[in-house]
């Protein structure tokens, strides 16, 4: 991200004061805006990004800083070298698409929708802020360490950039509307789990465009789509402007016209052919299983685990810990050592094969357990142990499991019409995917020497299971027998 700067101080959100700033319309009629406050970034996917005083305050603190440490998509970048962008980038952009969802329904709705400039700051607050409580490498410290080393835990990074929010207002004495404050993390946590109840049941359309839970249409999603395939050098042919000029709220409710059918498939497609190629790449999770090995191996030793519990300390928690973890010469750190060490040398868990669970096993799919492999195997002069083995069970929907979110969306004729209606999938083409969900068992061997035996068992697993190998195809030969 680059900085932009024609004068005056900087600013830690990036950049040095900008006086060429976006004309106030931007913000809503009768808000005074005093372009001296006003500091510009520069990003490479939105361009240029003005940055107000109150979210300047946020900005500049330590505990928002820290997003800078945060790659956006953690490992990958050791399979896919240019994604390292970072959590900070991916907050501005969010930031940026919240404001401009914001202005998009205050240019053509906004006496209808009453949206004033306390609206348009909360939203891009939430917007800003919502990642502000994810930890080290993506999603892999709540999805795959957390829930090994805390069994039962219900910890969420939404949850956890609520409480930082509250800790960086207090910390930092800034002075936010109570009420804006609350609705803020309220925004944050609407699509997750642990949604804070909702303090007003006006505007509700407003929760939609930072965290949708009600369909999974989000500006959270438009930054990062863009941003990940750009960084991996992949095609995206999805328009989120289209999207954004279009929506209309009828009912309390973010509408789409039905001709933006397939651009909203578009949306959901790409995200899972990223989930497919990019963020459950096999050698992408292979590396992640062993970094989960490894801060397993070191959490009796440096707590990592007990950071979740205080955002005073969560904050301190970056993707730096691994160095930290690499370069000590601590005896508690020497399997956590070694395993990072086999990473840096490419030196990791050999991907043995894989399977698609069958479309009518869905349903009713288990996850399978290293322990599942051992039973299923042959005499062939090799005992295998579980502590052998990883199974990596990875799930790619449409963001609703196997429900279609589609079905969940609202849509309109046109501008002159009042009525909003649903679309089902044969309505519109019947190419479009049958099935909104696909279930990938993923087995990789510790020890190269032993690639061979657990893949003849891996196959055993699936002739007991399905009654045939539904794998693609067989392990390759040099595979196999690689020492």
């Amino acid at each position: 991200m680059g900085e932009c700067c024609n004068g005056g101080g900087g600013g830690g959100g990036g950049g040095g004061v900008s006086m060429s700033v976006r004309p106030p319309a931007l913000f809503s009629p009768g808000a005074m805006v005093d372009r001296r406050f006003l500091k510009h970034v520069f990003d490479n996917v939105h361009g240029n990004i003005s940055l107000d005083p109150l979210s300047l305050k946020f900005i500049d603190t330590e505990q928002f800083q820290r997003l800078r440490d945060l790659k956006q998509l953690g490992l990958t970048s050791m399979v896919y070298p240019g994604a390292v962008h970072t959590r900070f980038e991916h907050s501005l952009g969010v930031y940026w698409l919240a404001g401009e969802a914001v202005r998009c329904l205050q240019t053509y709705q906004g006496l209808e929708l009453d949206i004033d400039h306390f609206d348009m700051q909360t939203v891009k607050l939430a917007g800003l802020l919502h990642d502000i409580g994810h930890g080290p490498f993506s999603h892999l410290f709540e999805r795959e360490f957390l829930p090994r080393v805390l069994p039962g835990s219900e910890w969420s990074h939404e949850q956890m950039s609520a409480q930082l929010v509250d800790y960086i207002v207090d910390e930092h004495h800034i002075e936010i509307d109570p009420n804006s404050l609350r609705k803020v993390k309220e925004m944050i946590t609407a699509s997750s789990k642990t949604a804070l109840a909702r303090s007003s049941k006006e505007k509700q359309f407003l929760y939609d465009i930072v965290a949708n839970g009600r369909n999974g249409i989000d500006v959270d999603k438009f930054d990062y789509i863009i941003r990940d395939c750009r960084a991996c050098g992949l095609g995206c042919n999805f328009q989120f402007q289209r999207l954004l000029e279009a929506m209309r709220v009828i009912d309390n409710e973010i509408c789409y016209p039905a001709k933006e059918y397939l651009t909203i498939h578009k949306l959901f497609a790409t995200r899972a052919d990223l989930h497919r190629t990019v963020y459950t790449h096999a050698k992408v999770k292979a590396i992640e299983l062993m970094l989960v090995d490894a801060l397993l191996a070191a959490d009796g030793y440096l707590k990592i685990s007990s950071f979740t519990l205080d955002p005073a300390q969560f904050w301190k928690l970056d993707d730096t810990i691994l160095k930290t973890i690499e370069t000590a010469d601590k005896k508690q750190l020497k399997e956590s050592r070694d395993i990072i060490r086999r990473i840096r040398r490419r030196d990791l868990y050999q991907f043995c094969n894989e399977y698609a669970v069958p479309k009518d096993k869905l349903e009713y799919f288990k996850d399978v357990t290293s322990q599942d492999i051992v039973c299923s195997q042959k005499a062939n002069g090799i005992e295998l142990k579980e502590e052998d083995i990883v199974v990596s069970n990875v799930r790619i929907d449409l963001t609703r499991g196997k429900d279609n979110p589609l079905e969940s969306i609202n849509f309109f004729k046109d501008y002159d019409s009042e009525k909003k209606f649903t679309i089902s999938d044969d309505r519109i083409s019947h190419l479009l995917p049958a099935s909104c969900q696909d279930k990938i068992v993923r087995v990789y061997a510790k020890k190269p020497e032993l690639v061979e035996a657990i893949s003849e068992a891996f196959e055993n697993f699936q002739l007991k299971i399905y009654g045939v190998k539904t794998q693609v195809h067989e392990t390759p030969e040099k595979k196999r027998h690689r020492k």
